[in-house]
């Protein structure tokens, strides 16, 4: 079956094939947590971006399989609340922007920054610094080289939704930053074509949201 993006809490993870990359997506509640395996389709080596809560389905989903690294996208709660747990249990490494992970509960061995890679077996991740939702948000793009025919794969955390930016509680400050940042780090870089993986809810693309940013830009929020 084709993948939709689509995933409830309870309900069964989907699973999406790519060139040197396997993505696996679930929900956990109670937020509505969206949590995302990923898989190097040539060594296997594993990393989960944010173990945001039920530490026993994210457990599953890695099924015993040595995790080489768990990434948080930013340092609210419902995005860290079974890291503890899922890193005793596996032994992974832990990533954040240093701007957040003084407020994870873990020690963050990777430091990860604006323009930073982290690599999944033979794949790479590019770090994108979102700043406005919090101080140290970041997304991870996979495969900004273009090798998927103007398709590349980004994982916003809160920092981007289907119907605009994360969260800045009406902070102009903060909304501003975090617009700037979209436009010039992620709209401006990345083809329409770019699958877009927030931390809650459905998948968007790059090019379904872009006609949108005067409307968000108006509004504020």
């Amino acid at each position: 079956m084709s993948y939709t993006g689509d995933v409830s809490v309870g309900g069964p993870a989907d699973t999406r094939e790519l060139p040197g990359l396997t993505i696996t997506k679930v929900a956990v509640g109670p937020v509505d947590n969206n949590a995302y395996l990923l898989e190097c389709t040539s060594t296997g080596e594993l990393l989960l971006i944010d173990a945001a809560n039920d530490a026993d389905t994210l457990l599953r989903l890695i099924g015993g399989r040595p995790l080489a690294m768990i990434v948080t996208t930013h340092r609210h709660w419902d995005h860290w609340a079974a890291l503890q747990a899922v890193q005793r249990a596996t032994g992974a490494r832990t990533a954040a922007h240093p701007d957040d992970a003084g407020a994870l509960p873990v020690a963050v061995t990777d430091l990860v920054r604006q323009g930073d890679t982290i690599s999944v077996g033979d794949t790479d991740l590019s770090v994108i610094h979102l700043r406005g939702h919090t101080p140290g948000s970041v997304a991870l793009c996979y495969d900004t080289g273009g090798a998927l025919a103007g398709q590349p794969h980004l994982f916003t955390g809160d920092s981007l939704f289907p119907g605009g930016p994360g969260n800045t509680e009406h902070d102009p400050k903060r909304f501003g930053q975090l617009m700037d940042d979209l436009e010039q780090r992620v709209f401006a870089e990345l083809p329409d074509g770019t699958w877009v993986y927030p931390g809650h809810g459905k998948d968007t693309t790059l090019g379904a949201e872009r006609p949108h940013i005067p409307e968000w830009r108006a509004r504020g929020w």
